[in-house]
């Protein structure tokens, strides 16, 4: 695959990467390190109808703000870090359902 990511991690790649900030190879390595590590938190903090319970969604929010402000490379303003974590947020609330049910598993993760 490209990037050497799973379709999965692929898609937070991209949400990450494009449009910018433009990065050297060696920061594109941390953002897949990055990107690999959100997802395995996120797995580990998704429940059931995660989207229609308040504290859920601010959980899953707050791993991402927390994932993304702890290890982005430094081309990633203030400005851009809270566009990329809007983005990631609404990328996952439209693919994850919970429990491991997402739109790039048939089965539980």
């Amino acid at each position: 695959m490209r990037e050497h990511l799973s379709e999965e991690e692929l898609t937070v790649f991209d949400i990450l990467t494009r449009p910018g900030p433009s990065l050297a190879p060696s920061e594109q390595e941390v953002v897949k390190k990055v990107t690999k590590e959100l997802l395995a938190k996120l797995k580990s903090i998704l429940v059931l109808d995660w989207r229609n319970k308040v504290q859920a969604r601010a959980r899953i929010h707050s791993a991402i703000k927390d994932t993304l402000d702890n290890g982005l490379p430094s081309p990633y303003t203030p400005e851009i870090y809270n566009k990329k974590v809007k983005a990631v947020f609404e990328h996952i609330y439209e693919s994850y359902r919970g429990e491991g049910s997402s739109v790039f598993t048939a089965h539980p993760f």
